[in-house]
């Protein structure tokens, strides 16, 4: 067995971002950018009304002080007759300023009557409420770098800038196969030594969280060639492929066996920590296998402490589960000298570990928003000792 620090030293030493695709610019939320984007052209591309009012000369103004009102512009107008020092126009907001104005003054601070413009604006001066052309970005400038992650507003001010597609690190192509003879789909009856198979909805659900969709899920019976058909499969049509159950030392585990006999090369094969002892974890060129222990808890552990931080490396996401020290609210015994997950409840101040942390159980994973990381090394913890915390993403 290794460590829980050279398991996932190897996982980064490991993968390698995928190529990058280019994609439509509404498909890109999320995503990280793979590549700079630079300006193509100036925002505003032209000098653009910040209110509505009237675009004047300042210098024409302070030597006229009332003005002719001469028509107007609205949003979108192209064509603009030049304006004389003693005219002012009627303008919205987001219309080009004319040529031969330089303000616009805002339409509650005038008085206009026939035709003519009295201004009553003390703080008027030149430039006032005009957004220069190239004031958001000049063309050339850098508008995103590459490894930004495409949040809302980035996509906005990407569409800003005229750019309708980007190139990002794509999310990974990914197989789900839970294995077992004793699975039966929730919705149907339970027969007698049956149980309701769960790995595969949890998975897909914090997958969901990533963007990954449409992850399909293969049944495999406890028969190694069985595993290793549907395990080839998955590898021929997938970048990640996770399997659940079958990777401990019983007469019915054939998933390390069933990889080796796809090609596929060793990482590392049980961990000094629980839950999760027994991951598998191989690769084969630049595709992964991550043999999940069957256990539901032990499932989701091993999901957020080693899968995710392989998606980060594929996907070149930010750190997604968020790693603090805080203290533990509680005393807690370890009962072998192990890395221990407990599944735990943070509330800003400190952390709990739940009850009924056993492999088998869920209940109080749903209640938990963090695992505290306690290492191998100590043994006795005591309320207000500081410890390691994995805050859970969407919890």
């Amino acid at each position: 067995m290794i460590s829980v620090t050279e398991a996932k030293n190897l996982i980064r030493a490991n993968a390698k971002a995928l190529t990058p695709v280019t994609i439509p610019l509404q498909e890109a939320a999320g995503r990280i950018l793979a590549a700079d984007v630079s300006a193509r052209t100036d925002i505003p591309a032209f000098n653009q009304s910040a209110m509505d009012g009237y675009a004047l000369s300042f210098a024409g103004y302070e030597l006229h002080k009332t003005l002719t009102i001469q028509g107007e512009v609205p949003a979108g107008a192209s064509a603009l007759s030049l304006l004389q020092g003693n005219q002012a126009i009627r303008i919205f907001t987001g219309a080009p300023v004319p040529a031969g104005a330089d303000t616009v003054v805002m339409q509650e601070k005038v008085e206009a009557a026939n035709g003519r413009l009295t201004i009553i604006d003390e703080q008027l001066k030149t430039g006032s409420n005009v957004r220069l052309k190239g004031s958001e970005i000049k063309a050339g400038e850098l508008v995103l770098s590459k490894g930004q992650k495409l949040t809302p507003a980035a996509v906005g001010f990407l569409a800003t800038t005229g750019v309708s597609e980007v190139t990002v690190y794509p999310t990974p192509v990914m197989s789900i196969i839970v294995t077992g003879n004793e699975l039966q789909q929730p919705g149907r009856e339970l027969l007698h030594g049956q149980v309701y198979e769960c790995n595969s909805f949890q998975l897909r659900a914090a997958l969901q969280g990533l963007q990954i969709e449409n992850v399909p899920v293969f049944e495999a019976k406890d028969d190694p060639q069985t595993v290793k058909d549907i395990l080839q499969n998955a590898l021929d049509n997938s970048d990640v492929v996770l399997l659940t159950g079958g990777v401990s030392v019983g007469n019915y585990d054939f998933v390390p066996e069933a990889a080796a006999a796809c090609g596929v090369t060793t990482l590392f094969h049980k961990l000094k920590q629980r839950p999760g002892k027994p991951l598998f974890v191989g690769t084969k060129g630049n595709k992964w296998v991550f043999g999940l222990p069957g256990n539901p808890s032990s499932v989701l552990t091993c999901f957020y402490e080693y899968v995710i931080p392989a998606l980060e490396q594929l996907m070149q996401l930010p750190p997604v589960l968020k790693t603090i020290t805080t203290t533990i609210s509680r005393s807690y015994s370890k009962n072998a000298a192990l890395t221990f997950f407990l599944k735990g409840y943070y509330d800003g101040q400190s952390a709990a570990p739940l009850d009924a942390q056993e492999s088998y159980r869920l209940r109080s994973f749903a209640m938990a928003n963090c695992l505290l990381c306690l290492p191998e090394e100590k043994m006795e913890y005591n309320a207000g000792d500081e410890v390691e915390v994995h805050l859970l993403p969407d919890s």
